[in-house]
Parts: C-alpha cells; sequence; structure tokens
C-alpha cells in the first residue's frame, strides 16, 4: 500500500509526487500525458522555463519525480473507492491501495452518455479485461473515446461471439472487430443496458464496453462535491471526502501551470501531514 496515490500525470500530479517524496512518503502517480499541456508547443509564462515545450515540461517535471523516488504509472483510473481506513483505485484489471489520494485530473471532464450512469454495473463498463468473462460467447459494443479502446476491443474479440467498434481507429484492430463509422448518441434498456443508440435506431448488445482517456467526476468517485466541472476544495486543497485532496485545473480557473504546481504542493504536504 502506497501513502498517496496521485491520479493524474500533469504539473499538479508531479508537483504533489516531488513534495510527497520530500516528505518521505511512497507515491505513485497515474495517469498519461494526454492533455492540453502536452500538445502545447511553447509555454512562454513559467518561471525558470521560457520557451519550453509542453511536452519537455512533463518529461522533465516525470524525469525528476521518478529521480526522488515516485512511481509513475500509466493509465486510467476508472474508480476510487473509500474502504474506510484506505482508497482503492481500479485500473483497469490492476488494484492500488493508498492512505491518501490526491485528485489532479484537469479541468477537461468527458460528457457522459445519456443512460449511461444509469447503467454502470448493469451493461456498461469501462474495462474489459475486468469484464470480458461476463460476455463470453455474447455480442458486445466498443464505444472508442480513448486510446486503450483498439487494445481493448481486440482483447474482447478473442472471448466475444462478436465485437462492433464505433470511434475512431489509430491502430490495427482485429480481423474479427466489426467496425460502425456511426456515433452513438445514448445507452438504452429497461433493468440493464440493452444497447446503443446511433444516428437515431437502437441497435442491440449484451454489453456495452466504453473507453476514454479520462473519467468523469460523478463515474471516478461517489459522493464528491463539485460547482460544475470542477471539484470544490478548501485552502489545504482537501475536498468533503477525508482523506481525499485535489489540485491544478481540477479545482477551478485560472487554469495556469503556475497555480497547478503550487496546489500540488499545497495537497501533498496537507496529506502527509495527515499521515501518522
Amino acid at each position: 500500500m502506497f501513502d498517496i496515490v496521485v491520479v493524474g500525470a500533469g504539473p499538479a500530479g508531479y508537483s504533489a509526487a516531488i513534495n510527497a517524496r520530500k516528505r518521505d512518503k511512497s507515491v505513485v502517480v497515474i495517469g498519461q500525458h494526454t492533455g492540453w499541456l502536452a500538445k502545447a508547443e511553447k509555454i512562454e509564462n513559467y518561471p525558470g522555463m521560457p520557451d519550453i515545450s509542453g511536452e519537455e515540461m512533463l518529461s522533465i517535471m516525470r524525469d525528476q519525480a521518478l529521480a526522488m523516488g515516485a512511481q509513475v504509472r500509466p493509465g486510467v483510473v476508472h474508480q476510487v473507492i473509500d474502504m474506510g481506513e484506505s482508497f482503492g483505485l481500479s485500473l483497469g484489471a490492476d488494484f492500488v491501495e493508498a492512505k491518501k489520494v490526491i485528485l489532479c485530473t484537469g479541468a477537461k471532464q468527458p460528457k457522459l452518455l445519456p443512460g449511461e450512469e444509469m447503467f454502470l454495473g448493469r451493461g456498461v463498463s469501462y474495462c474489459g479485461t475486468c469484464d470480458a468473462m461476463l460476455y463470453r460467447g455474447k455480442h458486445v459494443a466498443v464505444v472508442a473515446q480513448g486510446h486503450e479502446a483498439v487494445s481493448e476491443a481486440n482483447f474482447l474479440a478473442g472471448l466475444c461471439q462478436s465485437v462492433t467498434f464505433f470511434g475512431k481507429q489509430e491502430e490495427a484492430l482485429d480481423p474479427r472487430v466489426i467496425v460502425c463509422d456511426e456515433k452513438v448518441e445514448a445507452i438504452f434498456g429497461d433493468d440493464r443496458a440493452r444497447g446503443v443508440v446511433a444516428q437515431g435506431r437502437e441497435i442491440p448488445f449484451d454489453g456495452v464496453f466504453i473507453f476514454r482517456d479520462a473519467m468523469a467526476l460523478s463515474a471516478l468517485m461517489s459522493g464528491l462535491s463539485a460547482s460544475g466541472a470542477f471539484i470544490r476544495v478548501d485552502r489545504q486543497m482537501r475536498t468533503n471526502i477525508p482523506g481525499v485532496f485535489a489540485a491544478g485545473d481540477c479545482t477551478g480557473l485560472p487554469l495556469q501551470v503556475a497555480k497547478a504546481v503550487g496546489e500540488g504542493c499545497i495537497a501533498a504536504l496537507a496529506a502527509a501531514q495527515e499521515i501518522k
């Protein structure tokens, strides 16, 4: 079990990891460089790093966190579960446990499909390796909105009767996967998900797998207080859930690297202080 797990591999996340290690706490950063900063050609207003690209800045921060003993793991956290004395985080087939959580998820929150939240765990899944066995020999849909979609669809193709892929394919798909150019607009069902709605028509499936690069706050952690797309925090970056902190763009404006780094530092120091 880690002392602190940081969700998000951006400036806030790496700042939190560096400062947690300065307090001799074990820490793991979970995320990937897919946000706006990674695509920025030049950053001109961060002190000490003039005219640097966003990707270069992230690489420097990542290397510093690693050099200080933090662990960095690529992936998407699907859910954070409060287990009383600790927190469990689901990363597909993997599971990470920590005493404290710092959310550095960025400002962009994916919009859920109509019906998605209602049928979560009842026909809708975010993890192929976790839930594929439930659909062995059945017909499933893959809604691709993230980098993991192709590899997960290929994995499902080896177990399911059929896999229909909705979305952009950035890598080679298994020839058994059926590609559909129609855009998924909603999930339909009654007591559980029964399929997807695309271009106004209902297409039946036994299960629907949705793959994104980030999770909406409502799906990530139950009971987390938010104002619109932003997480509510106090001056110590504490959320309304004891043991859970947030920092960076996910806490609100201004969306600047300097703010994110400062908040990551505050969150890490506050979290470390709470760990006996």
